[in-house]
């Protein structure tokens, strides 16, 4: 029996990317024990994940922390993260370890001098690098997002002119560089025939706001009224999701629904598209190639630095909704 840590601190979509790795570790590796350790903000994620038997939380207390995983006594640690905070816990527990690359290097090399030195591969195959000597081998199956029954969207908070169908469009992000304008969201909005669910934050309900005032019957404003998990299901329930690159992004893929993509300041070569695994999902990817400025950063900013926003500026409505009309 082996007892396995896999720390993957955060985000939503870096949390989702790492679910191969625990499925295959916990199906593949006989008798494996398998703990996650996550901020406290992001449980949620992965408090329902049946190939996890713990989930360890980075909450308030460190020292707590240290001495809760010390008592486990694990046999291996799985380092998805890598940064200051993990090389710490590693430190502290004194186990065999197996670590992510992020790569940083390389993608300092594309945003800065766009020379592109990435392997050209996606991360979860490069998350699943870590446990390959365990014998471990990617199933194919993709991604793993796991909703409990209680934290379910209801229909009954949903508008009746969407309970035959609608597309989810996730609104939000995590930095302003990644999210198409309000103006060319409301220009789509106008022309798309189809009901449609705007997903974001309660940050993004002024802008949702602003969208749906185009036709408050066809678009439905769910941004900040809903928990995670049930924007979750939203998406689930969607017959296409239209995106950004974000969180909601890979929870879609986890789905396999009909995603199509809109990319900003952030590129498909750093290795975090949707990701399907061997199942053939219509997948759209819709960016502004050969810009010269573009990638700016691996991240994200709160505005374009240049001031143009060319990377998103550049993306027209009619061409969301020329591939939205062909995935439903």
């Amino acid at each position: 029996m082996a007892k396995f840590l896999i720390i993957r601190f955060s985000s939503i979509g870096d949390i989702v990317l790492t679910t191969p790795v625990i499925r295959c570790l916990k199906q593949q590796v006989s008798d494996a024990t398998v703990h996650f350790l996550v901020k406290e903000d992001f449980k949620s994620v992965v408090t329902h994940n049946p190939y996890i038997d713990k989930v360890m939380l980075l909450a308030h207390s460190w020292e707590l922390m240290i001495e809760e995983l010390r008592a486990e006594n694990y046999d291996y640690i799985i380092d998805l993260h890598h940064n200051v905070k993990s090389l710490r816990v590693k430190k502290a527990l004194k186990k065999k370890s197996f670590s992510f690359y992020k790569l940083n290097i390389q993608k300092y090399f594309l945003t800065a001098f766009k020379i592109n030195l990435l392997p050209g591969q996606h991360i979860v195959d490069r998350y699943l690098k870590t446990v390959e000597s365990f014998g471990v081998k990617n199933d194919g199956q993709g991604l793993d997002y796991f909703i409990a029954k209680e934290e379910e969207a209801s229909w009954k908070d949903i508008p009746a002119a969407h309970h035959a169908g609608y597309i989810a469009c996730v609104i939000g992000a995590a930095h302003g560089t990644k999210k198409w304008p309000i103006h060319k969201w409301k220009e789509f909005c106008m022309q798309m025939k189809h009901p449609l669910i705007l997903l974001g934050g309660p940050e993004d309900k002024v802008a949702g706001d602003e969208i749906a005032s185009a036709d408050d019957i066809k678009i439905y404003n769910a941004c900040g009224k809903f928990k995670l998990n049930e924007s979750a299901d939203l998406v689930r329930k969607a017959k296409l999701v239209i995106t950004h690159d974000t969180g909601l992004m890979h929870i879609a893929a986890a789905f396999k629904k009909p995603i199509i993509s809109l990319w900003g300041n952030t590129v498909p070569a750093f290795g975090m598209t949707p990701y399907f695994g061997h199942a053939m999902v219509k997948d759209v990817i819709l960016e502004v190639k050969k810009l010269w400025c573009r990638p700016c950063s691996k991240i994200g900013y709160k505005k374009c630095p240049l001031g143009h926003f060319k990377c998103m500026e550049k993306i027209e409505p009619a061409a969301v909704v020329a591939r939205a009309e062909k995935n439903v």
